[in-house]
């Protein structure tokens, strides 16, 4: 162990003994806010410090009394599922004035507090950054009022901030997600799928209007999870001349037989006048243009409301545990921080620099200069941006370029949600690139029977929301039928491939690879596309399906424990699919608050089972009396579900009864959630993008010759980046008999889950956050 800790920064080296944290939600309230309330509260009190709930935002800790409580284990139970701030929130003038301030500050000492986590805007965040600034000052203040003693000051001179951006618009700069933006964009989608069946009967236009007054995240990434027709947001205001372009496109799509149109309105949208576009103005234009059946739907604070998405409390619980150990390295010296999430790796950046950048945005909006706001928005807005204009197509614009290439897209495994959201983008994207994209029934079985035919831009309208997979896909892979497989590419002259699918379409990709020595029809570009439930590829951190699949599980996790508490002492045994990967089980776990998850990748034996029944009597004996327990399907051939359920009936007869429940393919179903469309549309779009330059290069002689390593890739995400890997080279880092990667990073999050759930765990804090400058947020293209 001693060596070992030579490497490794272990976070029992800090210790929070003798501190004590203050936690306050402030400003507009979020989806997420309670799930990292409470990460903060059960990380606070297992490094040993006190934690204070500080009720009603700013005006609580003015007001201080009763607003000011110490938190307990159990009194952030059963947070986690639930929407907005248990803890309250509240706009507060009186903070804004150095009196108010002083009051707060008094209130403070007078509890020994000074760390504060604080969870809001950057209004909030900017707040708490200037009563950090003015802190001695007020101390000194405080001592001359004869308010607090000489010692007072001196055991609480330096107060300690970090912040975590809770906002649904997501519109805070130095981040790619705030906190409650994914459940925000989860109600619309909702809405949205709902307004389209609607229409659809009726041939009938949509003018919604969701929030964003002055950041149009909201809207542009709707805009792309549900293939609107329209989209209009501040940071890019549509050209003179905008209205007659706009109906254009809307009887163009009439014509190529679709029966409705969506368009998105941010409610902070303008044009290039500055002067504002309403839900109205457009209404009454498409109705006087076209004579279109037009209704107008604002969506208002429903996008608030709900319970929080998976994503929003993994993120959640996440940043809080992250906020904790930032608070416990903080020094004098170190400037106030904001924790975020940076691809898929937390981060903590400079408070302040991120509150300039955010402010910046609008000036540059104010000046007309849109092009820096949206560069200054970062690379997330940015590409989703770029990728909703490579998808939005007017005939009237242009004539396409004519490559003379064919592009073949097929499903490979078992469906995973948002397949047919790649597939449409591909297709789109490829379109504009001037291929001829063609679609494979069933996977690999299809492609060697000659299922293969030519797909067009109207043939996948619609598709963004639809799950499984409209092409059909089967597990078979090509190895048996190279030859049956080479004949069809030559039939149809298929100058590149890509493969979107789980595991096999990995496995299928190496083979076809390994093919090309002796079959010259499989030198062409080659790209695989990670998209399965399970997220077991390798080379890549997420995979399109997982996201659905965990809101799924969790959903249901979510009643199980209702049903739980109305009966009280009952234990729930839930069995998760995901093969021998333990991702859904333990990330399932964390943002459903778990007690304990057996996976495959951590060995388990009797005397663990035991000493989890023994923590679950514990438990029963506090105020929370229910229990959790998630088992991976694979995770040990003889510990069953069944034989875990009956253990834990015998072991706790007297204290708890149990339920077991396997999910089965409820976890495969269902629409794709809106991480999982957006995900798929923009992995497709750079795939097709990376297919259309090897093409050029590999293009001589009047054929494609595409032979190298380079050409045969999966596209995945990697902490922060999206990178092209040669499937060969990816070989070395997988498991093939049990089908999963050698090294996960979501392994790291384990040790979270079950601080959370009170068990005593050793948590690797080496790879945390270190603070860095803002500007290294936006990494330069690598292509």
């Amino acid at each position: 162990m001693a060596k070992q800790q030579d490497t490794k920064k272990l976070f029992e080296d800090l210790s929070g003994t003798g501190k004590s944290i203050g936690v306050l939600t402030s400003g507009g309230d979020a989806q997420g806010m309670n799930a990292a309330v409470r990460a903060v509260v059960r990380m606070g009190i297992y490094v040993g410090a006190k934690v204070y709930f500080i009720h009603e935002g700013y005006q609580g800790m003015v007001d201080g009394g009763d607003n000011i409580e110490e938190a307990s284990w159990e009194s952030v139970s059963s947070m986690l599922q639930v929407g907005g701030t248990v803890i309250g929130s509240a706009r507060c003038k009186e903070f804004r004035s150095h009196e108010g301030r002083l009051k707060a500050a008094h209130q403070l000492v007078l509890r020994g507090i000074t760390n504060l986590c604080v969870i809001g805007g950057d209004g909030s965040l900017t707040g708490a950054n200037l009563f950090r600034e003015e802190w001695s000052g007020l101390l000194e203040e405080l001592v001359r009022q004869g308010l607090i003693d000489e010692e007072a000051a001196q055991n609480n001179s330096e107060l300690h901030i970090v912040g975590m951006v809770g906002s649904i618009d997501n519109d805070f700069c130095g981040t790619d997600m705030t906190i409650g933006t994914d459940s925000a964009l989860h109600r619309i989608i909702e809405v949205v799928d709902a307004i389209m069946t609607t229409a659809q009967s009726h041939q009938r236009t949509f003018v919604l209007e969701v929030m964003g007054r002055h950041c149009g995240y909201l809207a542009l990434v709707s805009a792309l999870a549900c293939g609107a027709d329209w989209v209009l947001i501040p940071e890019m205001p549509p050209e003179d001349g905008w209205e007659e372009h706009m109906c254009q496109k809307l009887s163009e799509n009439r014509a190529d037989k679709k029966r409705l149109n969506i368009i998105i309105v941010a409610e902070g949208a303008i044009d290039c006048h500055n002067k504002p576009i309403t839900t109205n103005h457009i209404k009454e234009l498409v109705v006087s243009c076209l004579g279109f059946d037009t209704r107008v739907t604002i969506l208002g604070h429903v996008q608030r409301g709900g319970t929080p998405s998976a994503f929003d409390r993994i993120l959640a619980s996440r940043m809080g545990v992250e906020a904790v150990l930032a608070l416990l390295e903080a020094s004098d010296s170190t400037p106030a921080c904001v924790v975020s999430l940076c691809g898929n790796q937390a981060v903590r950046l400079p408070l302040m620099e991120c509150v300039q950048m955010t402010q910046d945005v609008q000036k540059s909006m104010d000046e007309k200069n849109f092009e820096e706001a949206v560069r200054l928005r970062g690379r997330s807005f940015e590409n989703n941006l770029n990728t909703y204009k490579l998808l939005s197509y007017h005939k009237a614009d242009s004539k396409l370029p004519n490559s003379s290439f064919n592009v073949a897209v097929l499903n490979v495994g078992a469906p995973a949600a948002g397949m047919n959201a790649a597939v449409r983008s591909a297709v789109r994207v490829g379109i504009k690139e001037g291929h001829k994209m063609f679609a494979v029934n069933d996977g690999f079985e299809g492609f060697y029977k000659g299922q293969i035919k030519e797909i067009t831009w109207g043939d996948v309208a619609g598709w963004t929301g639809q799950g499984g997979s409209i092409l059909g896909t089967k597990r078979t892979l090509p190895a048996k039928h190279l030859d049956k497989i080479a004949e069809q590419i030559r039939i149809h002259n298929i100058n590149a491939l890509l493969v979107i699918g789980g595991f096999e379409a990995f496995e299928c990709l190496l083979q076809l690879y390994e093919a090309r020595t002796s079959h010259e029809d499989f030198c062409i570009p080659m790209c695989v596309l990670p998209a399965t439930i399970s997220n077991n590829v390798p080379g890549t951190d997420l995979s399109i399906g997982a996201d659905t699949s965990l809101n799924a599980i969790v959903e249901t996790c979510d009643r199980i424990k209702q049903s739980a508490s109305g009966t009280k002492r009952r234990v729930f045994i839930i069995e998760t699919m995901g093969g021998y990967c333990g991702y859904l089980a333990s990330v399932g776990g964390l943002a459903a608050g778990a007690d304990t998850v057996y996976i495959y990748e951590e060995p388990f034996n009797i005397r663990d089972l035991q000493s989890n029944v023994e923590h679950l009597t514990e438990k029963m004996k506090t105020g929370i009396q229910r229990g959790l327990v998630l088992r991976n399907e694979n995770s040990n051939e003889n510990f069953t579900t069944d034989f875990i359920y009956q253990l834990y009936s015998e072991e706790g007869k007297g204290v708890f009864d149990c339920r077991k429940n396997v999910l089965g393919h409820m976890q495969q179903g269902g629409a794709p959630s809106p991480f999982d469309r957006n995900f798929g549309t923009k992995i497709a779009a750079k795939a097709i993008q990376w297919i259309s330059r090897k093409l050029k290069e590999s293009y001589k002689d009047g054929k494609v010759f595409a032979n190298t390593e380079d050409t045969a890739c999966l596209l995945g995400m990697r902490r922060r980046t999206m990178a092209f890997q040669p499937v060969v080279q990816l070989k070395d880092e997988t498991d093939f008999a049990h089908r999963i990667p050698k090294e996960q990073w979501w392994l790291k999050l384990r040790p979270l889950m079950k601080i959370l759930a009170k068990y005593k765990t050793s948590y690797d804090v080496s790879d945390s956050g270190q603070l860095e400058p803002v500007t290294r947020v936006r990494p330069k293209k690598a292509d």
